[in-house]
């Protein structure tokens, strides 16, 4: 019986364990030479990132007047927005929260329209960013 030195055997067949190793080490080679670049973000808004209550208040006004009521007070000491349209009032009021989050909150009276009050918050989502 003959034993495999990695040298050609009979028929120039070179053995197949000799092949893998020089294989495997190009490949592992190769892979380690790639380099992926992610490009960097383009928007600067940060998703999750505290609001603050100057940009909240701001956001809460623009929204109502997107949707087309007029302001008839604003108060940013009370944090508290008023506008009129549609036979009614919608009031915003924002909160700093002691843990230093912002809460904003939209409260509707003898508006006609039931899905107003709807469209002022995606308009202050949007405006916020979310």
């Amino acid at each position: 019986m003959k034993r495999w030195s990695g040298r050609l055997a009979e028929g120039g067949v070179m053995a197949i364990g000799s092949m893998l190793v020089p294989l495997a080490a190009s490949v592992v080679l190769a892979l380690a030479g790639c380099t992926y670049y992610v490009p960097p973000p383009t928007t600067t808004v940060v998703p999750g990132a505290p609001a603050s209550f100057d940009r909240s208040f701001g956001a809460a006004a623009g929204a109502l007047r997107d949707q087309g009521l007029a302001i008839s007070a604003e108060d940013r000491s009370t944090g508290t927005i008023v506008g009129k349209g549609d036979g009614g009032t919608v009031t915003a009021n924002v909160r700093q929260q002691a843990d230093g989050s912002v809460r904003v909150q939209f409260d509707a009276a003898g508006v006609r329209d039931q899905g107003l009050i709807s469209r002022v918050s995606r308009s202050y989502d949007q405006r916020m960013g979310r």
